[in-house]
């Protein structure tokens, strides 16, 4: 498969008012399978009214040119989600990269194609210079969707983020894109 390659039944699309119902099934239906590599996150968090509120701040931050947020949808269902985030520019035209897919798409070269995908948006519509990713130690599987979408380990950052309520050490990833 080429890793740019979607599967003829699931699309990507930017993040748009009226996702809320259907961003808060996806993390609904996959808590158990994101809750080892997320932010502890609220019951609050599992809600259509925070979505509806996080959608439209995503959407404005979209605007203001500091992330670019989408999502797979298949049919009326979103089954994953991406961002490239803190987006700098001046002679930096760097950002970082995160994604996820839904569990049932999981080992079957979605996120791969994801990530594919949102490295061509980084180079082709955000002109961007360079794009970073950090995965927890222990998930080789995204660390191998990286890989193979041409990211090179840069190194190990000491308990980087706060992930399932504790600092953890994440393997940090880039590409550059020019």
């Amino acid at each position: 498969m080429d890793p740019r390659a979607l599967p003829a039944d699931i699309s990507l699309r930017d993040l748009r008012e009226g996702d809320e119902v259907a961003l808060a099934a996806a993390y609904v239906r996959n808590r158990a399978h994101l809750e080892p590599w997320d932010p502890a996150r609220s019951e609050d968090f599992y809600t259509v009214a925070l979505h509806h509120t996080d959608v439209r701040r995503q959407i404005a931050t979209r605007e203001a040119g500091s992330t670019y947020p989408v999502v797979l949808t298949r049919g009326d269902e979103i089954v994953g989600r991406s961002a490239i985030t803190g987006i700098a520019r001046g002679v930096f035209q760097s950002a970082s990269l995160g994604y996820w897919v839904d569990e049932r798409l999981t080992g079957r070269g979605v996120a791969t194609a994801l990530v594919g995908e949102m490295v061509a948006i980084a180079r082709d519509t955000l002109s961007l210079h360079r794009l970073e990713a950090g995965t927890l130690l222990h998930n080789v599987a995204s660390q191998r969707v990286l890989e193979r979408n041409g990211f090179e380990r840069i190194g190990v950052a000491k308990r980087y983020l706060l992930i399932a309520g504790e600092w953890q050490d994440h393997v940090l990833f880039q590409r550059i894109l020019g």
